[in-house]
């Protein structure tokens, strides 16, 4: 697959292919995105539509029925997964969109919630990529040491294959603490090492976390649910749009960043919101007068998603922007996950200091002066100093 690297305000960007819609204007690209719902929901009428409440899932369902009303095509099928931690608006709203447009909307639980996942497996830390190089690291032991070896090796690839050696089934781990690719070569800016959040190892090495970290909260809530409700159907429709960012941006191997694709067991997968903007998206809340949740026109949240999830840097802004409104569910988004908020604050903290020495000692390595600035010039023979 064509990928090309795209420059802007220093920092890179992968983009695929892009269909010719995507650059259009938001009146004409949500046209062509009906017809393309259109033409998929002929091909395999046999679908079924994860809608979470939120405001990209508030624009999928309107265009989905708007679609199916202009075309004429079968009902599809519509679930909410709750995960048990849930605003009270959005469950509320979600109640409200299915009698606005005459449909239903199932909800599911999983069968291990939010709050024994996080028990029994660890909670989320600052990203998903780096909750699960973390949680192998608590599991494995492998020292963090080992960075500083690979950072003070001449032959890096060399000792990326001992580490390997010293420690078998650890590969992808020390890939993770050494900041670098299988084939040993440095990758200290990629999203699957620890240094992809700035000065993380040092931080870690210092302040060792009291708790456990891990992500697998989201594969029992939401993925492993998501999989057992849908396998049977033929199509499954996501709302993940490219303009999200983190890993939704990034294409991969199995092609599951693009809007229409196949997968491995054979079922299709629509994103007709991928190529939507943000730009996009307030256009069509403006012009079809679509009223989000409470939680966005009210609360002033600019995004739901997993209810106090720490993954997102800001999980306890929200928190406080929902507390007189949704004061039950705050005070268990705090029980599940304060241990996180705090550690998080603790980085913070920590890195702000680091990025403040570390100008400091820019600024005083710039202003100090050379031996050339305390000699006295030689002058040149018949001149004086002065002239």
């Amino acid at each position: 697959m064509l990928q090309k690297i795209r420059m802007k305000n220093g920092v890179s960007k992968v983009y695929t292919d892009r269909p010719d819609y995507a650059d259009f204007d938001s009146p004409a690209k949500f046209e062509a995105i009906k017809s393309i719902i259109a033409k998929r929901l002929r091909e395999h009428p046999n679908a079924i539509c994860s809608y979470s409440g939120g405001s990209d899932s508030d624009i999928m369902i309107d265009l989905i029925e708007r679609t199916r009303s202009i075309f004429e095509l079968p009902p599809i099928k519509y679930v909410f997964f709750n995960t048990g931690l849930e605003m009270k608006a959005t469950r509320d709203h979600v109640k409200h969109v299915a009698e606005k447009y005459g449909v239903e909307i199932e909800e599911r639980r999983p069968k291990i919630n939010i709050v024994r996942a996080s028990r029994t497996y660890g909670i989320p830390f600052v990203s998903k990529i780096m909750s699960g190089g973390l949680s192998e690291w608590q599991k494995k032991g492998v020292p963090l040491s080992i960075a500083d070896e690979y950072d003070q090796a001449e032959d890096k690839a060399a000792k990326r294959k001992e580490l390997k050696e010293r420690y078998p089934k650890c590969e992808s781990l020390i890939n993770f603490l050494c900041c670098c690719n299988s084939a040993g070569e440095p990758r200290p800016n990629i999203q699957l090492v620890i240094n992809s959040s700035k000065y993380m190892r040092d931080f870690i090495s210092e302040y060792p976390p009291d708790f456990m970290i891990s992500a697998t909260c989201c594969y029992y809530c939401k993925k492993k649910l998501a999989h057992d409700v849908q396998k049977g159907y033929e199509m499954i429709i996501t709302g993940e749009r490219r303009d999200e960012g983190g890993m939704r941006s990034v294409p991969r191997k199995d092609n599951t960043a693009l809007c229409f694709t196949e997968t491995a067991d054979g079922q299709y997968r629509l994103r007709p919101l991928y190529y939507v903007s943000d730009k996009d998206k307030a256009w069509y809340k403006e012009y079809y007068k679509i009223k989000y949740s409470d939680a966005y026109e009210v609360y002033g949240l600019t995004r739901t998603g997993c209810c106090g999830c720490p993954i997102s840097y800001k999980a306890v802004e929200d928190l406080e922007k929902i507390r007189k409104y949704e004061p039950n569910v705050v005070k268990a988004a705090w029980n599940i996950f304060g241990k996180s908020y705090k550690y998080r604050m603790k980085y913070n903290e920590y890195k702000k200091k680091r990025m403040e020495e570390e100008k400091r000692k820019a600024e005083n390595v710039k202003g100090q002066m050379t031996i050339f600035d305390i000699l006295e010039p030689i002058p040149q023979e018949g001149k004086k100093i002065d002239e």
